[in-house]
């Protein structure tokens, strides 16, 4: 046994100097100190068959070989630790990419923060719709002409949907506008009501560089008793005042929508001029900007939603976050918005 300790210490000498590595250094310990199979674990365990002189002899040397590999074994380890990787620590380096919000949904954020400070509650609402909310419950009849123009995305599968009142209507659309919030939020709360419903819609539309078929719209609704033009003309200001950071002036011209009476183009004075006489591509010189419609709503659409004619006024308008974000970022072509190159993406 003790000569078998003079080998294990030689074998262990010469093994050494060739592990370079963590995990050869690793596979000696293993082999020579292993609980279940080292080469000097075995003699320690072998110790139980000798004699008290030949134990105490055999011990101690035993003792003397495992203390001497686990500390060739522990200064060959933190040399390993203290080298320095091959590395060229002047090359720049590689910084990780980040994230980037939308400009759609940066806009559509921000008139969600003004709108919210304001008291105004924030839905959604479902992009597959009934034609019954789309057009008929917002004063759109079967035959009429305003329809035409909407160029709708009609869904031939039929659809089995639950819905708090029973449709006549089995069309089925993508929605065209986000209007239709009107009548289901109606149906869902009573006066008053503060809303803003933002979302995607859908139109069979030609695409350019000022028209896409899938765009977003932000639908606003305010219901109450006595309600006026003044308060839609004062709520539009305000709106646009802290979203372009910056006093402005609005407008209403006479415009038609089947589900308001009397209704409004919005304009709002133009923010983009740089007032020193040039000529503004934006506002093309005239000084004020579209961005939407508006009016009052229609005592029809109040009957289709429940309420009684009469009882109740209120406000209704739209605008494109997607127009909003063109304008303030300097967007000159909404195509950008969903074609998801990053070069334009990054910019944000």
């Amino acid at each position: 046994m003790d000569k078998q300790l003079d080998q294990i210490l030689k074998s262990f000498e010469s093994a050494i100097k060739g592990a370079k590595t963590a995990p050869q250094l690793e596979e000696l310990r293993v082999e020579f100190l292993g609980r279940k199979s080292g080469k000097l674990t075995n003699i320690l365990k072998g110790l139980k068959d000798l004699s008290a002189d030949e134990k105490k002899t055999i011990g101690k040397k035993a003792n003397e070989v495992r203390q001497f590999i686990e500390s060739a074994l522990s200064a060959s380890s933190s040399t390993q630790s203290t080298i320095i990787p091959h590395t060229d620590l002047s090359i720049p380096g590689i910084a990780p990419q980040s994230g980037h919000l939308h400009p759609r949904t940066l806009a559509i954020n921000d008139l969600v923060d003004v709108f919210t400070s304001m008291g105004f509650m924030v839905y959604e609402g479902p992009e597959l719709e009934n034609d019954y909310y789309n057009f008929e419950a917002l004063n759109f009849p079967e035959s009429h002409p305003a329809r035409d123009i909407q160029d709708t995305f009609f869904v031939k599968n039929a659809v089995s949907r639950k819905e708090k009142r029973e449709l006549d209507s089995k069309k089925w659309l993508l929605r065209t506008q986000t209007s239709p919030m009107q009548v289901r939020l109606m149906e869902e709360f009573e006066p008053p009501l503060r809303a803003i419903v933002p979302g995607r819609t859908f139109r069979n539309e030609a695409t350019d560089a000022s028209h896409e078929h899938t765009f977003t719209q932000l639908e606003g609704l305010v219901v109450d008793v006595d309600i006026s033009v003044g308060q839609l003309t004062w709520t539009l200001k305000e709106i646009f005042r802290q979203f372009y950071k910056q006093d402005v002036e609005v407008r209403l011209r006479p415009g038609y929508f089947p589900f308001v009476e009397p209704g409004y183009e919005i304009d709002m004075s133009c923010v983009f001029c740089e007032r020193d006489g040039s000529y503004c591509k934006i506002c093309k010189g005239t000084t004020w900007v579209e961005m939407g419609g508006s009016g009052m709503v229609h005592q029809n659409v109040f009957v289709a939603a429940g309420y009684e004619r009469g009882t109740y006024t209120g406000f209704a308008f739209g605008m494109g976050p997607d127009r909003l974000a063109m304008l303030k970022y300097g967007i000159e072509d909404i195509r950008l918005l969903g074609e998801n190159d990053l070069r334009f993406l990054e910019q944000f």
